[in-house]
């Protein structure tokens, strides 16, 4: 079993992505991006150490939670224990979306870690490229700035070329009882 180093868990989060989720925030961040929202979890030293079964275990608790949201710190410099969660997760059949400053053609080739192609591959959305301060906007689904994209990762590795994720809309009308 790997061991992931953690900074914290949101356990009932509506930021990370559609819908109540369980927000699992890896500890250790190489990129630091100016005005990042986490900068507590950059230093790769910090955080505490948990098995990603406990993880697991802890997201069971909530009955009402179907996606899990797996950001940082930067996921892909854990990517072992983090394939882990996700293989665990993603058997249970939870949605999985993954937050990364990395960009989606680099982690398909493999950097930072050959892993990579293979942790996305579990995942249903990626959110990727790093936070631009400059370019930050609160009008944004789910990025945290406009060179950010949020992509569809099944449709992506399918079709093989990036297709951007698209939020279900449902209609709701009055009954004619009305």
């Amino acid at each position: 079993m790997t061991t992931l180093r953690m900074y914290g868990t949101a356990p009932e989060s509506i930021v990370d992505g559609p819908g109540l989720r369980f927000s699992v925030f890896v500890q250790g961040c190489t990129h630091h991006c100016p005005g990042c929202h986490n900068p507590e979890s950059q230093p790769s030293d910090g955080g505490y150490l948990c098995e990603p079964a406990d993880i697991v275990h802890e997201i069971h608790k909530n009955k009402l939670i179907h996606g899990v949201t797996l950001t940082g710190g930067e996921p892909f410099e854990q990517v072992e224990g983090v394939f882990e969660l996700a293989q665990l997760l993603k058997a249970e059949g939870y949605d999985l979306w993954i937050y990364s400053g990395y960009l989606f053609e680099d982690l398909m080739a493999g950097h930072p870690h050959e892993k990579a192609p293979d942790l996305l591959a579990l995942c249903d959305v990626l959110v990727d490229g790093p936070f631009v301060e400059a370019l930050h906007s609160y009008d944004l689904n789910w990025a945290g700035s406009s060179n950010q994209r949020v992509i569809d990762l099944p449709a992506t590795l399918k079709s093989g070329e990036v297709a951007l994720w698209k939020q279900d809309t449902i209609d709701f009308e009055a009954p004619s009882s009305w």
